[in-house]
């Protein structure tokens, strides 16, 4: 918000010093207390092997930093009360929901407000990340914006299937494969997550 602001400023047609000053500062204020609090959740991780390695785990898929990791271990308690993948999706308020009317008249399907919106939101910018940088994911994201022309529905299907896959890495214990889905070993869950992900995709469609 600072940068667009900064932006915003200096897009001007006579900026004022003043203001360019302060919002600098207050960009460089808030990037000295991000590192702050990073250094301290790195603190936290290392104390804790079994976390560090749950971390470092999350950490391979592409988008998917620390800070990511530890909010999605710590808004879910590690996944000790999510039993499967839908469970979850519900949780962070990914799932989609149809609104029926009165007279059951079927409304514009939409993003459930129930849940975890913390979880929800940390999976906003990894999503971005992965629809840019991964081809499997880039490939889920051109095809729902190609047929809903809505940026957002391809965002929100991105967000669902990285948080499905850090759910399925963390409780399989291993690491991110840009192969697997091509994997003997792992066939069977990406086929489930491949199944999840399209009853969400026809209902938000």
């Amino acid at each position: 918000m600072a940068k667009n602001q900064l932006h915003a400023e200096t897009s001007e047609a006579e900026p004022h010093k003043g203001t360019v000053k302060r919002l600098k500062a207050r960009i460089e204020l808030f990037d000295k207390h991000i590192s702050e609090i990073e250094e301290e959740l790195e603190g936290y991780s290392k104390k804790d092997k079994q976390l560090d390695a749950r971390v470092s785990r999350i950490t391979t898929i592409p988008g998917g930093g620390k800070m990511t990791a530890m909010v999605v271990l710590a808004e879910t308690n590690g996944f000790e009360l999510i039993r499967n993948k839908k469970q979850l999706v519900s949780y962070a308020e990914l799932d989609v929901k149809e609104k029926l009317s009165d007279t059951s008249v079927r409304g514009k399907p939409r993003i459930s407000k129930k849940g975890n919106r913390h979880l929800r939101k940390a999976m906003y910018f990894p999503a971005i990340a992965a629809a840019r940088y991964n081809p499997d994911h880039k490939g889920l994201y051109e095809r729902i914006v190609d047929r809903s022309g809505i940026k957002k529905k391809g965002l929100v299907a991105v967000q669902r299937k990285v948080l499905e896959l850090i759910y399925v890495l963390d409780k399989n214990g291993t690491v991110f494969d840009p192969e697997y889905e091509n994997s003997a070993s792992v066939k069977k869950t990406a086929h489930a997550i491949q199944a999840d992900s399209k009853a969400a995709l026809i209902e938000q469609i």
